[in-house]
């Protein structure tokens, strides 16, 4: 049977990424091809768990958990969720992999890169390591990323990472793109609407359906 493909949308918070998870999927669909999603790091039982610990921001620790966590979590959706799916066919549409953490533990609080690639590769494989598509969503408009962010509502805790200040949020930012630049990713702007992302996104994946 032929192997699903595994699609990741990538990018800051704000800029739309599970908007286009699921514009993406029903273009898949149109097509005949079967798909399922995830967002990291949920996407089953002990995921959404650990994710709830990782959004609270009044749950002080170092940055080195937060890789911990996020691998962990990353860890039980591949191989539980991802992977049978694969392996059937099915593709996979999900907002974030561990360039997030690249991103946001890396640039954003410091911890080594290559630290944090060593730790995802003994915890997931190759495949999960180069997607098969990944994008990067860029929002270069500071105040519509914290109106979408507001939209969202009030919070029960604070967001652990959109929570953090000025500067480390613009490390994050620089950090996707270093990131796209290192892994030859394709950026694609998210000023546009919605449709004009999902088609541009598109263009790179129809050719090889």
């Amino acid at each position: 049977m032929k192997q699903g493909k595994y699609i990741v949308i990538e990018g800051h918070d704000g800029t739309g990424k599970s908007t286009q998870v699921g514009m993406i999927r029903k273009m898949l669909a149109e097509q005949g091809i079967e798909s399922i999603e995830f967002h990291e790091p949920a996407g089953n039982p002990i995921a959404d768990s650990i994710r709830t610990i990782l959004k609270n921001g009044t749950l002080p620790r170092v940055p080195m958990t937060d890789v911990l966590l996020f691998t962990a979590a990353r860890c039980d959706i591949w191989e539980n969720l991802a992977l049978p799916a694969l392996s059937k066919g099915v593709w996979v549409v999900a907002a974030r992999n561990y360039f997030s953490t690249l991103a946001y533990q890396g640039y954003g609080s410091g911890i080594d890169l290559s630290t944090i690639e060593s730790i995802t590769r003994m915890s997931t494989d190759e495949r999960y390591m180069k997607p098969d598509y990944a994008f990067i969503l860029d929002l270069d408009d500071k105040d519509e990323r914290a109106k979408r962010i507001s939209n969202r509502g009030k919070l029960q805790n604070p967001d652990t990472f959109e929570s953090r200040t000025d500067d480390f949020q613009e490390r994050v930012e620089q950090g996707y793109i270093d990131i796209a630049k290192s892994h030859n990713l394709p950026t694609i702007s998210a000023n546009q609407t919605v449709e004009k992302v999902s088609e541009d996104i598109w263009e790179h994946i129809v050719p090889n359906i």
